[in-house]
């Protein structure tokens, strides 16, 4: 009777999804007496989405072994290759692969065709698309949603059409991709799938289209992720991934404390399960992002530090925070060495921006002008709108730094404008900062101080202290394009001459080259008919101009 009943309850847990208790009442009715294959893999699924993957593989196996004593050999090929799936994505892939040639050679005996030969496309496609393969990755992926169609099986084929769609974004393909993004995410949501697939569904098309600087798919489907975990509270397997991706899109849409507490409990409370120890590192890099936007910079540096020892690069955080505690030098060498190794351009796309910022900073125009060309090079072909944004910004603060007002205004009004559409308000303030300094490089003083109030309220209202201390530094005394003789932009650096700031410090402030103030500065003793800093500074303090 005990067996009996606990049975019945886990398979009614089961069918329910409350998965802690379908795994205990399995364990209970097993320990009585051994379950059937049936129930050993509803156990080993209630395990997964618990995040117990020693529990999940052990249940897996022994069904696997009942299906091979039975002669139900299709089964038990299923069985093999969901093992091996979950040892390749813990990382043991010569245990993965062993499973995979075991499952191929019990496949390879069976004289009728099954669906299981549509999941052993599967090991085939992840290494032709691992390879950079898409082409084949593509064809892949399509051989075995043809087979999940005509075997009725919705994994099958909805696994396979969701790699069909990492394939074509990465063909550059975009429309095609995001149609058929489009079209899982409505198999996921509509719950044709089972919740071992939905999950893995959900958080491989979040990583691809992220990495594709997909913002509005990876927004909603984090959000439709959020719902589906909401509804099982007792799963952990995709909640930890779930937080991290929620976090990753509060950073853009500016609220740093949310996202800084979500990635929080990521770290702290999801790390049991494969997927959530992949989680780990990349929750500890966004609290450190949050902490260093505003402006905790001691909390960041212990975050980028946490998220290296759990696997992930704590770069480019980790630069950009040098440049905000002002180590120039310290954030261009480590933005040097990681551009250096970053060989995919997608990968190199999401570290150029940073990279611009840091030659500017340094004075190196023509590094950031080179960087900004490749960024061009890589977000044309895409016609991805996080990348335009990503882009026109870049082009915008180098021909500011080059002197290039006029040309520099088109390139931010437009990364301003996507930036806005994309709801990322950091990113808005951050370009109408430029915009700002653009108009004021003009004459346009009018312009100039609406644009840089504008800026400065938004970094206020996100709680963006360092970049409140920099506008604060930029905007200076109250602008004048007069005043003997002397240009905006030359009154500017007369400031901070006048302040005791080296060439150096000028040009990373003004995002000019050093060349380019050394030039102003002779300038200033031109028209002042002085022949010295000091003596400028005398000047500039007698005549009011500081």
């Amino acid at each position: 009777m005990n067996s009996d009943s606990a049975l019945e309850r886990g398979r009614k847990a089961f069918r329910d999804e409350a998965w802690l208790e379908a795994f205990e009442s399995l364990m209970e009715a097993d320990d009585h007496g051994s379950l059937g294959a049936d129930d050993l893999e509803r156990m080993a699924r209630a395990a997964y989405m618990l995040g117990r993957d020693d529990d999940y593989v052990g249940a897996l196996e022994r069904a696997h072994q009942v299906h091979l004593d039975d002669g139900a050999l299709p089964r038990a090929v299923r069985c093999g290759f969901w093992i091996g799936h979950n040892f390749m994505f813990r990382g043991e892939k010569t245990r993965g692969a062993g499973w995979f040639a075991r499952s191929q050679r019990l496949l390879d005996t069976i004289e009728h065709d099954c669906v299981e030969r549509g999941y052993l496309l599967i090991p085939r496609w992840l290494a032709e698309m691992g390879r950079g393969d898409f082409e084949d990755g593509h064809a892949t992926a399509a051989k075995a949603a043809e087979i999940g169609d005509q075997f009725g099986d919705a994994d099958l084929t909805w696994l396979a059409r969701d790699e069909q769609a990492r394939a074509l974004l990465r063909l550059g393909r975009t429309e095609e991709g995001r149609r058929l993004v489009n079209e899982v995410l409505v198999a996921a949501s509509a719950g044709e799938l089972s919740p071992v697939v939905t999950g893995i569904v959900y958080c491989n098309t979040i990583a691809f289209c992220h990495a594709q600087f997909e913002v509005r798919h990876v927004r909603e489907w984090a959000h439709a992720l959020t719902r589906w975990c909401d509804r099982q509270p007792q799963m952990v397997a995709h909640n930890g991934l779930c937080l991290v991706h929620l976090a990753q899109i509060l950073l853009l849409t500016g609220d740093w404390e949310k996202a800084c507490a979500d990635a929080g409990r990521t770290a702290e409370h999801y790390t049991r399960g494969v997927l959530n120890q992949l989680a780990v590192g990349e929750a500890h890099y966004c609290q450190g992002e949050a902490h260093r936007l505003r402006g905790d910079f001691a909390a960041a540096e212990e975050a980028f530090g946490r998220a290296s020892l759990n696997g992930r690069e704590a770069q480019p955080g980790l630069a950009l925070l040098r440049l905000s505690q002002g180590k120039h030098e310290a954030a261009a060498a480590a933005i040097r060495r990681v551009i250096s190794e970053t060989t995919a351009p997608l990968a190199r796309a999401r570290i150029l921006p940073v990279y611009v910022e840091i030659m500017l900073a340094n004075g190196n125009v023509d590094m950031a002008r080179a960087a900004s060309r490749e960024l061009d090079e890589i977000a044309q072909p895409l016609e991805c709108e996080m990348l335009e944004a990503m882009a026109a910004h870049a082009r915008g603060v180098v021909l500011l730094a080059e002197e290039h007002p006029n040309q520099a205004l088109i390139e931010l009004r437009r990364a301003q404008h996507i930036w806005t559409e994309l709801a990322a308000p950091h990113e808005v303030a951050r370009v109408r900062l430029r915009v700002g300094l653009a108009c004021r490089a003009l004459g346009d003083h009018d312009t100039a101080r609406l644009e840089l109030e504008a800026a400065r309220r938004s970094f206020e209202a996100l709680g963006a202290r360092p970049d409140l201390a920099g506008i604060d530094a930029l905007a200076g005394a109250a602008e004048s394009h007069g005043g003997h003789g002397l240009t905006s932009r030359e009154l500017e650096v007369l400031r901070r001459v006048a302040a005791g700031k080296t060439n150096r410090d000028i040009a990373a402030e003004l995002f000019i080259s050093e060349h380019t103030v050394a030039r102003h500065v002779q300038n200033i003793f031109a028209k002042l008919d002085v022949s010295s800093r000091t003596a400028a500074t005398a000047f500039a303090f007698e005549h009011d101009l500081v």
